[in-house]
């Protein structure tokens, strides 16, 4: 059995996937075992990947309709086994030694939830801009992360036996939200390992980039799945606001 399984799902990631499939084949850490979830892809994402699938470390499954990030996510959970699950999505990429490092800070620390400093990019003209780099808090509680958020998906490495049942849920965008509130609420040793390990790609279908219809799903998140009071609901959207515009400015 791999110490890490990798969930990635894919949608219509042409542009980017092979990138990102280049970033994990390169890792330093070689014991894993990556579950890409195709999402009905209607581009030319699965011609890509299968390039990839001559590595017995790599596994494939295609939808046959569109289900939501969520869904691929929750199937993935379903077939993975290992001690340590990661994910990433299909346009974001990893340091070579992210794997390595990650899973020796968690056994060293004992941890069950880790995630690490992220920098968002753009690309212009085949160019990749670097922005600033961003620094989740040391350590999150449930209450700090629901007014700051700054967990990259693409970071994060939990404990296979902490996540148990817990899933992702099925809205059209932040359904990682959820997850995340949901894991840190159970989870006792929550810690960030303070290093750059992932670059967030920020595209015209990113969260970044549309922002008023990301805090509206907070807010509903919040509101459905949370359970949080009015007051609680708005004070949440506007420590977010603010860690945003701290984070990635106005635009």
């Amino acid at each position: 059995m791999s110490k890490v399984t990798i969930i990635l799902p894919t949608y219509n990631c042409e542009k980017y996937i092979e990138e990102t499939l280049n970033s994990i084949i390169e890792q330093s850490f070689e014991d894993w075992k990556l579950i890409i979830v195709d999402d009905a892809s209607k581009d030319n994402s699965i011609i890509i990947i299968k390039k990839f699938l001559s590595d017995e470390r790599i596994t494939l499954k295609k939808l046959k309709k569109n289900k939501g990030a969520g869904f691929c996510r929750n199937f993935a959970l379903r077939e993975s086994f290992s001690k340590y699950i990661a994910f990433i999505d299909s346009d974001d990429i990893w340091n070579k030694d992210k794997l390595k490092k990650q899973i020796h800070f968690m056994e060293t620390n004992n941890l069950d939830f880790t995630y690490t400093n992220y920098t968002p990019f753009k690309v212009k003209k085949g160019i990749k801009k670097f922005q600033r780099e961003i620094k989740p808090p040391e350590k999150l509680t449930y209450n700090l992360f629901t007014k700051k958020t700054s967990i990259c998906t693409s970071s994060m490495m939990v404990k296979r036996e902490q996540i148990g049942l817990t899933k992702f849920i099925n809205t059209k965008i932040c359904e990682d939200y959820f997850f995340k509130c949901k894991l840190l609420k159970k989870c006792n040793s929550v810690r960030n390992f303070n290093e750059t390990m992932t670059y967030y790609r920020i595209s015209k279908n990113s969260l970044q980039s549309k922002k008023l219809r990301n805090f509206y799903w907070v807010w509903y998140i919040n509101k459905r799945y949370n359970k949080m009071n009015f007051i609680n609901n708005i004070l949440s959207l506007f420590f977010i606001s603010i860690n945003s515009i701290k984070n990635y400015g106005f635009k």
